[in-house]
């Protein structure tokens, strides 16, 4: 027999074959990891559709796999949000869709790759992972690997961290999720944090979101989330074509019980966005929607009894006037009454004092922790 090569091979891709491996490796890598939740491969194509897919009108993108003695081994993207690049200033590119076999050699074969791409094209630092956008799913899971991830979160093997190190990243910011469930919700101060926001801000009201006008909220969240959001780390303002895209996939998805918008006499001042937690039922389907997937999801939605709160702004102006409280303990108590044992606040930036307050307040406990990494390739 003869000896093993030892040998990694990085390839990039540019053909629809290519692509294809790509986008099923995670599939067969984390096929033995019980809390890994297979996403939707139709889901997956899309977000890797250069044509389709809005993030692309201002982003570029470059896809490399790896093989190591032959096998397939790990895969990377590098990107380049040109907008993001024009709201702060800088020449940062993005790595994304980051996995790779427990191989220092393979991982730094990825990342050099990745580097040397954007590096020919005058970027100076890379962030990531950012699939593909900031938007989309971030950041590397490095503490709660017993536990399956929410709808539109990561799961990632625990050697993940090791590697982006011992290929120079550092860590540049933890993004954390607070659980709150029925046992942990301190419902009583909920209730009096309501009352007082109510004699401060007479005018408030918090009203579902209306899906038959579904353009129309998307239309208000956006305002409201680039305002609200502007001066946080790694925000960038979202065009109209994102949040179309957003209005279409949160119509099948959302639910009015957990979606709200904040008003101040019948102005909008801050909404939230909660979401059943669907990967309690994807998490049985392999990434498959076809043939009966919809049909599994259709016969299962009843029995998810987690949300998470995916999305969540206050203009600046009202800002620290608990107004984000009543977001939240509108869609506790409605859960509450559909009998949701759960719900998932996050990401949270970890410098953010305020939001980490106001999860602390409700009742929630840091559940996972998320983190973003840096690499100067000057």
């Amino acid at each position: 027999m003869e000896p093993k090569s030892n040998k990694n091979e990085i390839t990039f891709i540019n053909s629809e074959k290519g692509k294809k491996a790509f986008i099923h490796f995670p599939y067969s890598h984390y096929k033995n990891d019980k809390y890994w939740v297979a996403p939707l491969l139709i889901e997956q194509k899309k977000l890797l559709d250069t044509e389709k897919n809005p993030f692309y009108n201002n982003a570029e993108i470059a896809l490399f796999t790896a093989t190591h003695d032959g096998l397939p081994a790990g895969r990377i993207a590098a990107i380049i949000d040109h907008r993001y690049n024009e709201y702060h200033k800088t020449k940062t590119g993005f790595f994304g869709f980051f996995e790779c076999i427990d191989n220092p050699s393979t991982a730094e074969g990825l990342f050099r790759a990745a580097e040397e791409w954007l590096a020919d094209k005058g970027i100076e630092d890379i962030l990531g992972p950012a699939n593909p956008g900031m938007m989309d799913e971030i950041g590397i899971l490095v503490d709660g690997f017993d536990k399956y991830p929410s709808i539109m979160m990561p799961y990632h093997k625990q050697f993940y961290d090791k590697l982006l190190i011992s290929c120079g990243y550092k860590k540049e910011i933890d993004l954390l999720t607070y659980l709150v469930t029925q046992d942990s919700v301190d419902r009583d101060r909920a209730n009096r944090a309501m009352e007082i926001v109510k004699k401060r801000i007479p005018g408030i009201n918090v009203r579902r979101i209306n899906l038959k006008k579904i353009r129309d909220e998307v239309r208000i969240i956006r305002e409201i989330f680039n305002s609200a959001w502007k001066n946080n780390w790694g925000f960038i303002p979202l065009t109209t074509e994102e949040f179309d895209v957003l209005a279409k996939d949160l119509k099948t998805i959302v639910d009015p019980d957990f979606a709200h918008i904040a008003e101040i006499d019948g102005k909008p001042v801050g909404f939230s966005v909660g979401l059943p937690d669907y990967n309690q039922i994807f998490k049985d389907m392999n990434g498959r929607l076809f043939p009966f997937g919809i049909l599994r999801i259709l016969w299962n939605r009843k029995k998810i009894n987690k949300i998470r709160t995916a999305l969540m702004g206050v203009i600046p102006e009202y800002q620290g006037r608990g107004i984000d409280v009543l977001l939240h303990r509108e869609a506790i108590e409605n859960g509450l009454i559909r009998n949701y044992y759960s719900s998932e606040v996050g990401w949270i930036l970890e410098n953010n004092v305020q939001m980490v307050r106001v999860a602390e307040k409700i009742g929630g406990t840091i559940d996972k922790r998320y983190r973003m990494y840096s690499k100067n390739i000057t």
